[in-house]
């Protein structure tokens, strides 16, 4: 037998009756995010009290149409961190990567790709964009693809040969 599969709950639900009419409110008025409705719904299903259902996490599961492991990270939430923190979708400010170029330095690559391009060349290429900035410490490290991307932000297309200001005017039919 599992962990998931074991009889014995680490985690029981206990709702008390503001917390049961909050959940029931919560699923019942106004627009919410369906992960949010999805653990008010999974938490009244786990609730032991007397007023609750007390299911099985994976009753819970099949009738919500979930993991089971959503269930269990659901109670765990609840009896270690309270019900708003199961409601609530937390963002780790450690999982987003770090911007390479902030304001200042993307305002210097946007210049870098309005001005001349090196010897030899037409126009400026990601590649060569890449290793001028790095060349000119604007920044440590930059890929072709996030000097595109940067790039992209700004409406005009800095490495073609049009600048992207105005619209190209048809030619007149011969």
């Amino acid at each position: 037998m599992t962990a998931k599969q074991s009889a014995v709950k680490k985690f029981i639900v206990k709702l008390s009756a503001e917390e049961r009419e909050r959940l029931g409110t919560l699923m019942q008025t106004g627009k919410r995010p369906a992960r949010q409705l999805l653990k008010a719904r999974i938490l009244l299903k786990a609730d032991a009290s007397d007023a609750g259902d007390a299911w099985s996490d994976r009753q819970i599961a099949a009738a919500l149409d979930t993991s089971v492991d959503t269930v269990a990270r659901t109670r765990q939430q609840l009896v270690e961190e309270g019900l708003e923190s199961a409601l609530t979708r937390k963002h780790s400010p450690a999982s987003a990567r770090p911007r390479i170029f902030d304001g200042a330095a993307e305002a210097k690559l946007i210049a870098l790709a309005c001005s001349k391009p090196p010897k030899g060349r037409a126009r400026w290429s990601l590649k060569l964009l890449e290793e001028a900035v790095v060349e000119l410490n604007i920044v440590a490290r930059a890929s072709d693809n996030t000097i595109g991307r940067t790039l992209k932000k700004t409406r005009s297309s800095r490495t073609s040969r049009s600048s992207g200001s105005s619209r190209r005017t048809p030619t007149p039919p011969s």
